[in-house]
């Protein structure tokens, strides 16, 4: 077990919501920025194998390439840092991960934008430090590491705007407009930080503070470069061949999103090209499915076979156009894509958004709800399910334990006016009395 370190801390439970406070606190609490900012400088100072572990969409990528650049700059060689993506369905807590990283051999371990959970640390190894750079929700993380998390410090970052604030700091030199070695690195990290927050956020995102200011960046690269890059990068983690290292390899020599996307640019970038190709098909291929609805109207269901990631983009593709006055979750879920396993993605209804304002339904608490109606279900699902943010959440479950969570809420009852609803079977739509969202009423409309 690795020793606790002195720079380990828990994240508090309450944050400051005035002006001044949000702008001193965010995108973290500063003694985290601290303690992030001095782990990274003693990494490379200490020229000591480094592995990094970032997530595989634009965001977790583009917060790993903001550390690689960083410690390129402050001196680590190129030939001490490796970089570890966990199998396809997999992640860096399961045992068969846990021993790749291992096996590295490293002295420092920088994880980014890949969830954060308590317990073991990430490495067997106790002579191993690791830091953590994350905005999903927890207030836990792996024993020993060095947490910086931008999950309670509101308006949440996403984690490459997080490692951007933590390492621009660490770039000296080039603040005077020159196009030195320091200048050049800050305009890439720039577009980075832009491109990652913009994969979790969207293109439309308006950088307004305490976001960091991207007007010249923007005006640079413009939107639609950005929308096209995030578009490809995105793509190899979703097709069924999994190919992240692709993309990884695209970002590290790309000079700007422009590289990203040219076709002339090598090979690698050709492979993005297929892969969002063979995803656009799948995704296609499965977004006619038919919704069914929990018996208290509050869930609407996509169910999928597919051996490509797509079921987070069909349940944001259907949150858009479903509507009801009871529902709050769009889910799909995707038995394809692990073998005995179910992934599920959740979302938040448009209408719902509208009506309530972001953050009124917390889909994690919703899930964790329904899985407690059934003695043991919660902790027989394990430490994947209902993962990531309140807006935006999912899991990988075995597909029994997702049949069991489904019956419940295929069987629950509506409580509005006191009239419940009739219990129904799974895998049929809503039968209770006054429901007007039924799948035939949606097909109509469309």
């Amino acid at each position: 077990m690795a020793p606790q370190s002195d720079t380990s801390f828990s994240i508090p439970l309450t944050t400051d919501t005035t002006s001044r406070d949000r702008q001193r606190t965010w995108p973290a609490p500063q003694r985290q920025l601290a303690a992030a900012r001095a782990f990274i400088m003693e990494c490379a100072a200490a020229r000591a194998p480094t592995l990094l572990l970032p997530d595989k969409d634009a965001d977790g990528l583009c917060s790993g390439l903001l550390v690689h650049a960083t410690l390129l700059h402050l001196g680590l060689p190129a030939s001490l840092i490796s970089v570890h993506f966990p199998a396809k369905g997999s992640n860096i807590h399961a045992s068969p991960e846990r021993e790749q990283i291992t096996r590295h051999g490293a002295s420092y371990v920088i994880v980014t934008d890949q969830g954060s959970r308590g317990g073991r640390s990430i490495a067997d190894d106790p002579e191993t430090k690791t830091l953590v750079i994350d905005h999903h929700w927890s207030t836990e993380f792996p024993e020993g590491a060095v947490a910086c998390s931008a999950a309670q410090c509101p308006p949440v970052a996403t984690s490459s705007t997080l490692a951007y604030e933590v390492c621009l700091p660490l770039v000296h030199g080039g603040g005077d407009g020159t196009r030195n070695a320091a200048g050049v690195l800050r305009e890439r990290m720039a577009w980075l930080c832009a491109m990652g927050t913009m994969g979790d956020l969207g293109t439309g995102f308006k950088w307004e503070s305490p976001f960091p200011d991207m007007r010249d960046c923007l005006k640079t690269w413009t939107k639609k470069a950005f929308g096209e890059a995030i578009g490809l990068v995105n793509a190899p983690r979703r097709s069924a061949e999994y190919d992240v290292e692709t993309a990884w390899r695209v970002l590290l020599i790309s000079t700007s999103p422009k590289d990203v996307v040219s076709l002339t640019s090598n090979e690698d970038v050709k492979r993005l090209y297929e892969a969002r190709a063979s995803v656009k098909t799948e995704t296609e291929r499965n977004a006619r499915k038919a919704p069914i609805f929990s018996g208290d109207g509050r869930v609407a269901l996509i169910r999928i076979s597919s051996p490509a990631q797509v079921h987070p983009l069909i349940a944001t593709r259907w949150s858009s156009s479903l509507k009801g006055p009871r529902l709050e979750v769009v889910m799909c879920a995707n038995d394809g894509y692990s073998p005995g396993m179910t992934n599920f993605a959740c979302r938040i209804p448009r209408s719902r958004r509208v009506a309530n304002g972001e953050g009124e339904v917390n889909i994690i608490a919703i899930l964790k709800e329904y899985a407690s109606r059934v003695p043991g279900l919660r902790e027989t699902m394990g430490d994947d399910f209902a993962r990531g943010h309140k807006e935006a959440s999912g899991g990988i479950v075995r597909t029994a334990d997702f049949e069991r969570l489904w019956e419940v809420m295929a069987n629950s009852e509506r409580d509005d006016r006191g009239t419940p609803a009739k219990k129904r079977r799974t895998g049929t739509h809503y039968q209770g009395q006054g429901q007007r969202n039924t799948l035939e009423g949606w097909l109509k409309k469309t």
